[in-house]
């Protein structure tokens, strides 16, 4: 199964994104309110980094509330590791375990088309095992 069967259903305006002069403060404020860890950055519509919570809380960490009128261009992740929609969910899984990632802009032909996290990625997963646990239980009671 790749990632392209898990955003199938998606359009694009499920992307939450912002902007790399966006405040980190209006990120954050985004983050909380749609209850989100992450955030694609773009620049002129293109996928430049990704600003995450653990991002925000190293600038706290390092320069205090000062860092929430920066803009997220700053202290975001780049550049940032993208996967398309045939990327295969194991695949996905195995780099963001590698990397330590748990979200990944979806990117084809240089465009945003989703972003996806590993609770994503791990509830396909878990759909896919279920699935095959059923036929080999229908398989075992059938002989």
């Amino acid at each position: 199964m790749n990632i392209a069967r898990i955003i199938a259903s998606r359009g694009p305006s499920d992307i939450i994104a912002c902007d790399v002069a966006t405040p980190v403060a209006q990120a954050v404020s985004v983050l909380a309110n749609k209850r989100i860890g992450a955030l694609p950055v773009l620049r002129e519509g293109k996928v430049v980094g990704i600003v995450s919570e653990r991002d925000v809380i190293y600038c706290l960490a390092e320069s205090g509330g000062t860092c929430l009128d920066q803009p997220v261009e700053t202290i975001m992740t780049s550049p940032a590791v993208t996967v398309e929609p045939s990327t295969t969910i194991d695949e996905a899984l195995g780099l963001m375990t590698r990397r330590r990632f748990r979200h990944f802009p979806v990117v084809e032909d240089g465009k945003l088309v989703a972003f996806i996290s590993i609770g994503d990625l791990v509830k396909h997963k878990m759909d896919e095992v279920q699935h095959e646990a059923d036929a080999l239980r229908n398989y075992i009671q059938a002989v």
